[in-house]
Order: structure tokens, then C-alpha cells, then sequence
């Protein structure tokens, strides 16, 4: 007993000196959190970035030794070595060890694990040693992900198994701030019936939990209820998994704040209360502001975080936005209620940050006077839409995030601002007296564009700024896991096209007209999208005929599908805007030959292209649908939940707000959408109009809405799996483009 009592011992002093030597040694990595001396362990236990490792790559994970090591003021880092099969990372987060693998993937192996499409298939049984020491620094403390409305846009329907993917892969993209509105609804229901509320009164003032993101943003309420108490506490459950699943990783849950939205008649209810009419939101009634400098918002406030802090946990980063869109103070100074909401969260949660969306007008000069400015984060939404902006004066040093919104409302147009995203970054960080601190990843929704989310998160992690054209070639040599001449060629024309539109208006592409609503003069399916083309589409045309090239033995990739159906995808819809106009020449000039012609092509080309979004199961309705329904407990709540996730991509709402401006919103071409709702409404349409033009009288005015909604309310089921090769379809698209009418 005693001999093995002294080998352990000595076990543990070997073990003792070896973590001391290694916080000692030169390049020694600190701990999160403030300096701390060489000889202190590391804080951080690596098992969940081993977890994450194991779901990503599955018996390689074994491959991979992951070291945690300290952090100090200077930011997160890891540094990636090794030889061939016995590869160390180290690094000062969980999400930070995951990062340096995600670098080994892509530098290294020569593979890729995007936002959406991988190519691990091409992963060697023995993975590569790494050249020397492959080491990166953040340069920015904040690498922010997800909009307001991500929710709404890319599922709200998803279970905790994607929520965890999609987490894994921001961390592999060394993202370390995620907003969770999951389950947001909780706090509300639960605080508010301290104040004169009952449970079902605030079932049918929540919305549904595809529209739960504008109610939020105190734009609008209870569309598509009433929520049942079950589906709360199912969310709130789901958003707590999500929160523990980021603090896990070493990752900040980025919760929202409390900064006023009551329910009608709270002032009637709560004596001393002090309430503000917001008006309408693009048709919606908005809810109601309580006046943060009034007696009862700070117990209220007080209610809200002690009920979300005792579900959700703590974090010390809340998202919360005053008077957006449109949002009116009243008689309230701007700048005293925004004192009110900081203080309130401060008493909360002590020195936490204030996270809000810099957007249109906001945040405005009264509202930063109110505030202390160093706990405020601002992630700027229009970082690359529009030249001379000075981030500095206009808030006046207070820390922001640059930030991007490459797509509104989930559409799956292909590109992005890349070319200012590689400059202007870098710029605005090191120029004097930068109070740039961060990055925004802020698409609308996410799971779209895997190029773009790649190349905005490693801004985060380069020292200077990105060459973008050979950023685009190295993407090429390592998305299909292997170096290809053609692939090249079709990553530098997306390069010059899609991927290089420039500032000035706009931060996404066109939208498709194969989903606009039907009419000869639409030049956009959603109303504030742009009106024309962003680029040449004739290098899309060329990208799809070179990614056909490609060695059939990277045809297998996973990526390879995906980009190929996506391509062939956006080459199809870029055609639909030369079609158009020719299409009304023709019916002008009353030339019914020439028009039947033309319309045979769209029709046809709608056809392909249901065919081919079909073919990939990221295009497909389906499973979005199946998704609402699995949450429902009954029928009728099944239905409800159908039908919120068919008007988030259709009607948006109810007649009035889809009409006044948010009827396809969120238009994406996919298997489903095309196929039983753009099409045939087209077909209609041109129907009527070839009945005009044979009887010479005018077309028969159709009410598109009572259309749309009637599919909205439909139950019909789709495809959960893709049918078709990509490959031959997207050939079919190159054959029909050559052949096309002149």
C-alpha cells in the first residue's frame, strides 16, 4: 500500500510540474478573464471542445490533443503543431481550441466544414502534420453572431441537436457571442403576471415563435397565436440548453434585455405607471412603452431578469434596442430613459453590456448621452452598405462591432459585400483612435452563403487586411477537399461578381423575380430589396459551367452539391430579369407569338429550377414544416404553428402588413415554394394576360394576398429528402441558358 501510495505521488508532482512548465514556457497562452501568472493552471476543463470535436469529425477527433492554456488582457489566441495523426491545439477558450482546429481544417488538411456543405470525406485516415506552428490572435475581443430576427428567419422551430451544430460551427469559426432569443418569451409571461396580467391574456399577446423576433423588437404582438403554456415552457427549456451549451464552450449567451414593452392597459393596472403609444409597424399595431424613468419599470425590470436569470443563467451581455424602426419616446427624454434601462440591468447584473443594433437613426445622440457609453456595445448593421460613414464622431467613441446584414429576410441570392468587408475592417480597426472592438456577423437568417460567413469571421483572427482575391483562391483549393483548376476558375468568377458588389446602397444582392408577385414591371420579389442586378450575371453563368468541370472525385463532397445546386440555382433565377422586360415588350406591342414563346421559356425555366432546388435538402420546405408541426401538442396547436412558419415566408402577416410591405419579405427558392406557390401564381398571370391579348380586353385583377394566404393555410405535406442529381440538373441549366431565346 504504502509503495503505491508513493507512486502516486510522484504521478502527481510530474503531472503538477509538466502544467506549471507549460504555463511558463515561452508563448505560453493566458486565461480568460485578466492576467494571472505563468504558474497559475489553466481554468478552463477542454471536454466540451472535445465533445464538440467528436460530433464534427468523429473518430479523427481522436487525432487531435487539445491543451487549454491561460489568457490575459491581450485576447484570445491558439497556436496548432504537430506531427501527421498527433496534432496539439492550444488555446485560451474551449471555442477557442475549436477555432484553432477549424484553422488546421482549412490551412492544413485542405478541407472544409461550412454554413452550410463540408467536404470531410476528403479528410486523410492519418491527418497531416502541421509546417512549423500555425498561430492566430483575435484582434477584436467581440465576435458577435446572429440578427434579431435569425429566429424567425432560419427556424424557430429547430431542435437543440441543430442549435448545437450551429454553435459548433461558430466556435470552429471563432465566433465567441451568440444571442439566444429562444425561449424569450418566458420572462415576459412569467414577470408580468406580478402586474395585474393573467396567463391567457399574455398567451394571446405573444406571438408565435416564427414572428417572436419584431415583438421583441416592440414592433408587433400576437400574431399567430395564442401560444399554449406547454409550448413556453418547451421553448424556455431549449433556450436554457442553448445558453448552457455556449457558457460551456467558454462562449457568451448573449440574452435580450428589458428596456419597456408592456402589454395594453399596464398603466390602468400598475398605478404611477407611465405608458407610450408606439403606433403602427409596417401595419402592425406596435406594444406599448413603459416610461423607463417612471416608479414602476425598475421593479419590473427587477421581475423580468430575476425570472430569466433563475431559467437561463446569467451572462453579462443583454441585446435590447430603444424606439426601433419607427419607435416613438413621447413626452420621455430619450437620453434619461436610457439612463433608466443601463441602471436597471446594471442592478441586475452588475458591469454587464448593453448590446444594441446600430441601424437606420439609431443609436442617436440623446440616447448615448444617457448612458455610460464604455458598457455599450453597438453592432453596427451597416458597415458595408454606404461609403463615408465615421462610426467615431457619430457616437461619439463609443465601442461598436462592424457588422453585416448580407441577406434580408433569409433570401437564398447568392453574394455579398466581401471586397469592402476586406478592406475596411482593417482600416477602421487600426486607424487613430479606433473604438472599433468587435465583429457582427448579422445575416437575417443564417445556413446560406457559406463563403461569405467564412470570410467575415476570419476578419476577426488576420492581422492585416484580407487579400480577398486570394482569399477566394485558397477557399477554392480547400471547399471540395482538394485543389482544382475549374473550381478555381468558378470561385474567381463568383469573386468578380456576386461576391464583389460594391457600397453605396446596399449590403445584399437582387432578389429573384420567379418570387416576386406577379406583375410586367417587378424589379423585386420583397419591397426593399434591390431593383437591379448588383452584378455582371454572366459570371455566374461561367462559375456554373466551370464547378461542372470539376474532378468527379470532389463531386462527392458534400460542399460540391450544395455550391453546385446553389449555383445552378442563382444562374436559372439571374435569367428571370432578362426574360421580364422581354416578356412586357412583347405583350406591349400585342406580339401574341412572340409572347407565348417567351412565357413557354419562363415556364420551363420555373419547372428546372423546382427540379433543381429539389435536389439538395437545404432548398427543401419540408422539413421546415415538419419542424413547426413536431412542436404542436394537439391539431389545432399544430396547425397554428404550420401556418406561422408558412406566413413567415409568404404573407408575412395578416392582409394589412403583407400589403403594405411585407408580403415575400422572406422569398427563398425552394423545393415547395416554387413548385406550389411562385409558379402557379405566374402561370396565372400570364394566363390572364394571354386571355387579354387574344380578346382584347383588359387582364382579370386577381387578389394575390387571398392566393398567398389560402396556401399559407394549407396542411399539404413535402419532400423531407432531396430527389435528382445535382450534377445532371445543373447541366440542364447550363444546356437551357446556352439555348435560350435571344
Amino acid at each position: 500500500m504504502g509503495s503505491r501510495l508513493i507512486l502516486r505521488c510522484r504521478h502527481v508532482l510530474v503531472l503538477v510540474v509538466l502544467v506549471v512548465a507549460a504555463a511558463a514556457a515561452p508563448g505560453a497562452l493566458p486565461l480568460r478573464g485578466g492576467a494571472v501568472s505563468s504558474a497559475t493552471a489553466p481554468a478552463f476543463d477542454p471536454a466540451p471542445a472535445r465533445a464538440s470535436l467528436e460530433r464534427l469529425l468523429s473518430s479523427r477527433a481522436r487525432q487531435f490533443t487539445l491543451v487549454p492554456v491561460g489568457r490575459t488582457g491581450s485576447g484570445d489566441r491558439f497556436e496548432v503543431s504537430g506531427g501527421a495523426g498527433r496534432i496539439q491545439v492550444r488555446g485560451t477558450s474551449p471555442a477557442t481550441l475549436l477555432a484553432g482546429v477549424g484553422w488546421y481544417l482549412e490551412r492544413v488538411a485542405q478541407v472544409d466544414i461550412g454554413w452550410p456543405g463540408d467536404s470531410l470525406g476528403r479528410l486523410p485516415a492519418v491527418l497531416p502534420a502541421v509546417p512549423g506552428t500555425l498561430a492566430r490572435s483575435a484582434n477584436v475581443p467581440h465576435r458577435y453572431a446572429l440578427n434579431d430576427t435569425d429566429e424567425g428567419y432560419s427556424g424557430a422551430y429547430r431542435d437543440f441537436e441543430t442549435y448545437r451544430r450551429d454553435i459548433d460551427l461558430m466556435a470552429l469559426h471563432g465566433v465567441n457571442e451568440v444571442f439566444v432569443p429562444t425561449g424569450a418569451e418566458y420572462p415576459y409571461y412569467r414577470a408580468l403576471q406580478e402586474f395585474g396580467y393573467g396567463a391567457a391574456e399574455l398567451r394571446e399577446w405573444i406571438p408565435a415563435p416564427a414572428h417572436q423576433a419584431w415583438w421583441l423588437l416592440q414592433n408587433m404582438s400576437g400574431f399567430g397565436g395564442p401560444v399554449s403554456e406547454r409550448l413556453i415552457e418547451a421553448r424556455a427549456a431549449l433556450g436554457a440548453r442553448i445558453a448552457g451549451q455556449l457558457r460551456a464552450l467558454g462562449m457568451t449567451p448573449v440574452l435580450p434585455g428589458y428596456f419597456g414593452t408592456v402589454p395594453p392597459g399596464f398603466a390602468a393596472r400598475n398605478p404611477g405607471a407611465a405608458t407610450v403609444p408606439q403606433g403602427k409597424w409596417v401595419g402592425f399595431d406596435r406594444p406599448d412603452w413603459l416610461d423607463p424613468t417612471g416608479p414602476v419599470f425598475d421593479r419590473l425590470a427587477a421581475a423580468y431578469y430575476r425570472v430569466q436569470r433563475e431559467r437561463f443563467g446569467d451572462s453579462d451581455m443583454f441585446k435590447m434596442d430603444l424606439l426601433h424602426e419607427g419607435g416613438r419616446p413621447g413626452p420621455v427624454d430619450v437620453g434619461a430613459a436610457a439612463g433608466a434601462v443601463q441602471r436597471a440591468l446594471e442592478a441586475a447584473h452588475p458591469g454587464a453590456t448593453w448590446v444594441t443594433l446600430g441601424w437606420q437613426k439609431n443609436p442617436t445622440a440623446a440616447f448615448l448621452s444617457g448612458v455610460d457609453r464604455d458598457r455599450v456595445l453597438i453592432l453596427d448593421g451597416l458597415s458595408d452598405r454606404y461609403d463615408g460613414l465615421d462610426r467615431e464622431t457619430e457616437w461619439g467613441g463609443t465601442p461598436y462591432a462592424f457588422g453585416s446584414i448580407a441577406n434580408f429576410g433569409g433570401h437564398t441570392s447568392l453574394g455579398a459585400n466581401t471586397g469592402v468587408w476586406a478592406g475596411r475592417f482593417h482600416a477602421w480597426r487600426t486607424a487613430p483612435d479606433s473604438a472599433l472592438r468587435g465583429i457582427a456577423y448579422l445575416p437575417e437568417a443564417t445556413g446560406g452563403n457559406p463563403a461569405g460567413f467564412d470570410l467575415f469571421t476570419e476578419l476577426a483572427w488576420e492581422p492585416g487586411p484580407v487579400d480577398q482575391r486570394a482569399w477566394f483562391a485558397a477557399y477554392a483549393a480547400r471547399r471540395y477537399g482538394g485543389a482544382d483548376p475549374h473550381a478555381a476558375a468558378a470561385w474567381e468568377e463568383l469573386r468578380l461578381g456576386p461576391y464583389s458588389t460594391a457600397p453605396g446602397t446596399w449590403s445584399e444582392p437582387q432578389d429573384s423575380l420567379f418570387t416576386a408577385r406577379p406583375s410586367l414591371t417587378a424589379t423585386a420579389a420583397a419591397r426593399w430589396s434591390p431593383a437591379f442586378s448588383r452584378y455582371d450575371a454572366a459570371t455566374v453563368e461561367r462559375a456554373l459551367s466551370e464547378l461542372l468541370e470539376v474532378a468527379p472525385a470532389l463531386r462527392t463532397t458534400d460542399a460540391y452539391r450544395h455550391d453546385l445546386v446553389d449555383v445552378a440555382r442563382q444562374a436559372l433565377t439571374n435569367r428571370g430579369r432578362v426574360l421580364l422586360p422581354r416578356i412586357r415588350a412583347a405583350y406591349e406591342a400585342k406580339d401574341l407569338e412572340r409572347f407565348r414563346a417567351l412565357v413557354r421559356e419562363w415556364n420551363a425555366d420555373m419547372e428546372l429550377l423546382g427540379r433543381v432546388v429539389g435536389s439538395d435538402r437545404r432548398f427543401l420546405l419540408g422539413p421546415w414544416l415538419e419542424a413547426a408541426r413536431t412542436w404542436g401538442a394537439d391539431p389545432a396547436e399544430r396547425d397554428r404553428l404550420e401556418y406561422d412558419a408558412r406566413s413567415i415566408l409568404t404573407t408575412w402577416g395578416g392582409r394589412g402588413p403583407s400589403e403594405t410591405g411585407l408580403r415575400d419579405y422572406a422569398n427563398r427558392e425552394w423545393d415547395g415554394l416554387v413548385r406550389d406557390l411562385y409558379a402557379p401564381r405566374w402561370a396565372a398571370y400570364f394566363a390572364s394576360l394571354d386571355t387579354a391579348l387574344t380578346t382584347g380586353t383588359t387582364p382579370v385583377a386577381v387578389d394575390w394576398f387571398a392566393r398567398d394566404d389560402a396556401w399559407a393555410r394549407e396542411h399539404r405535406r413535402y419532400p423531407t429528402s432531396p430527389t435528382g442529381d445535382p450534377h445532371a440538373l445543373a447541366e440542364e441549366v447550363r444546356t437551357a441558358l446556352a439555348a435560350a431565346t435571344g
